[in-house]
């Protein structure tokens, strides 16, 4: 029987196992708020690597940090109806300052576009003002009554929101490439997490967008979760918002505009792909530490192994170690507690050890032990954890491989994701087709198509079988 201070649920049963993660590996808890969590410091710092890193990057192409008010008019929310359709049925309201009942609703952010454009419509006067690329890094409130889930569902939640005003839809397509970029290479190289990017259909983009663009990624029950996107807006908001600008002609014209986002959703989602049934595993490149070092401790040698073990952490101060000296836990207590927090390394140095001048170092990804010289570890380390971080990509991207098919019909697409997999279908662009298979599916619906397209010849819409438009993915999803 699992040690209860541990995981007691198998990885199998991912909603039960996966809320005993959250709750024993102290990433998160509960609240008197349903659906609103507490991001405990563990998962805090890891959201804080992901600002640091993205936002240096979004600078670097001039993309600068502004802060906008949480709460919004109900009057600018209503003025992109497409937008406000979309996203009323979770917007929170604030109808009273104490006992006085306010002279409007204020909305609380379920995203920032009308208020933001209420001031670009100010700010924006000539070509010379454009471009503009603001983002902010806040919180907001979607209050969808399905079943919250830590980090993966929740009715507030952190995360990024751009909102970049051009004169072209051509600076449109151009940062939409530059800054999927940014997200995709944060995913792989301090996530390790491969996903499927791709265009939204027209029935499931972004209200009040022109097209979305995203990346998708499975988790191990089989349910698809949307991760970063892009979305091109056209002139939609302009147009609403009048948000117009002189051309160097002294023409008056609508700007183009684009919003693209990245969530701590995807915190979820990195735990749930890598962990296993003895708690956390964390890609070394998202954790300020990195190892732990535990000296297994005799009355004896007590004295020398400790000082051996402060010697070790000093060598390796730069992956910032967890010295674990304390005396009234055992090594195994230790061991099973480290690994249930995840993380990546661990160097035990007994007195054996010091005899033979060497550390034993383990990999919590596989487990496996490396025996390394102790004048070794400054050089061997920095290698150990590079493989770690390849290694899980590795895994997680075999593993998406595996669960993604094709499917040319209705049964064949039922047959697959009973499987957990995503399977690829052809399909056509009548919304009613979505519906339809939304409807005889209990729930499957489209993820996004492949942007490089392949030959569509002879390939029919698996619900009205007419000819197909174009291969898009499809799933179930949070």
């Amino acid at each position: 029987m699992k040690d209860s201070k541990g995981i007691t649920a198998e990885k199998d049963d991912f909603s039960k196992w996966f809320t005993e993660l959250m709750i024993k590996a102290e990433l998160a808890d509960y609240t008197k708020v349903s659906g609103c969590i507490v991001f405990k410091p563990r998962a805090y710092a890891m959201w804080e690597k992901l600002v640091s890193v993205v936002d240096k990057e979004f600078k670097k192409i001039g993309i600068k940090n502004a802060y906008f008010p949480l709460l919004i008019p109900e009057s600018l929310l209503t003025k992109e109806q497409q937008h406000l359709k979309g996203f009323n049925p979770e917007v929170a309201w604030v109808t009273h300052a104490g006992d006085k009942k306010l002279d409007e609703k204020l909305a609380v952010r379920p995203t920032s576009e009308a208020i933001i454009y209420d001031s670009y419509s100010k700010w924006i006067r000539s070509w010379k003002d454009l471009p503009l690329k603001l983002n902010i890094w806040n919180s907001v409130v979607r209050w969808e009554f399905k079943h919250p889930v830590p980090f993966l569902r929740t009715r507030e939640f952190l995360w990024q929101e751009g909102h970049n005003v051009y004169s072209s839809h051509e600076d449109v397509t151009k940062d939409r490439e530059l800054i999927l970029s940014i997200y995709q290479k944060f995913l792989r190289e301090y996530m390790a997490l491969p996903g499927l990017i791709g265009k939204k259909t027209d029935k499931e983009k972004f209200a009040g967008a022109v097209d979305t663009y995203t990346i998708e990624l499975l988790i191990p029950n089989g349910k698809a979760i949307q991760g970063p996107d892009y979305h091109d807006d056209g002139q939609n908001f302009a147009k609403a918002y009048n948000i117009k600008y002189l051309d160097k002609n002294s023409k008056e014209q609508f700007v183009h505009q684009s919003t693209y986002a990245i969530t701590t959703r995807m915190l979820g989602v990195m735990f749930a792909i890598h962990s296993d049934n003895k708690g956390l595993i964390i890609p070394p490149k998202l954790l300020d530490n990195q190892l732990v070092i535990v000296p297994i401790i005799t009355k004896k040698d007590k004295e020398k192994v400790i000082r051996t073990a402060r010697e070790i952490s000093k060598t390796l101060s730069s992956y910032n170690p967890i010295l674990d000296i304390r005396e009234d836990y055992t090594p195994g207590f230790k061991f099973n507690e480290w690994e249930l927090k995840g993380i990546p390394l661990r160097i035990e140095i007994g007195p054996r050890d010091i005899e033979k001048k060497q550390a034993i170092v383990v990999k919590r990804n596989d487990n496996k032990k490396i025996f390394i010289k102790l004048s070794q570890l400054k050089k061997e380390i920095p290698k150990i954890l590079d493989n770690i971080q390849d290694e899980l990509y590795s895994k997680a991207e075999s593993a998406l491989k595996k669960a993604t098919t094709k499917a040319d019909s209705i049964e064949e697409l039922k047959l697959a994701i009973n499987k957990k997999q995503i399977a690829l279908v052809p399909l056509c662009k009548k919304q009613e087709c979505e519906d339809i298979i939304k409807e005889k599916t209990n729930g499957i619906k489209t993820l996004n198509m492949p942007l490089e397209q392949p030959s569509l010849k002879n390939k029919k819409c698996i619900e009205c079988k007419q000819q197909a438009d174009y291969l898009v993915y499809m799933g179930k999803s949070y």
